[in-house]
């Protein structure tokens, strides 16, 4: 059985479409260092973030 962590634990990004903290999730594990945005919406959304 895995360690078990507790959720303030848990690494956190700025989005920078919405700038709002968001948590990792079980999904991102194996690619964490690529995920920039924090939903879907954002992620097409993004080019309002380049302004």
């Amino acid at each position: 059985m895995g360690r078990v962590r507790s959720k303030s634990d848990l690494p956190t990004k700025i989005c920078p479409v919405c700038q709002r903290p968001f948590t990792w999730r079980k999904k991102w594990q194996d690619c964490w260092d690529d995920v920039k945005y924090c939903s879907e919406r954002c992620r097409r959304r993004r080019s309002e973030a380049q302004t």
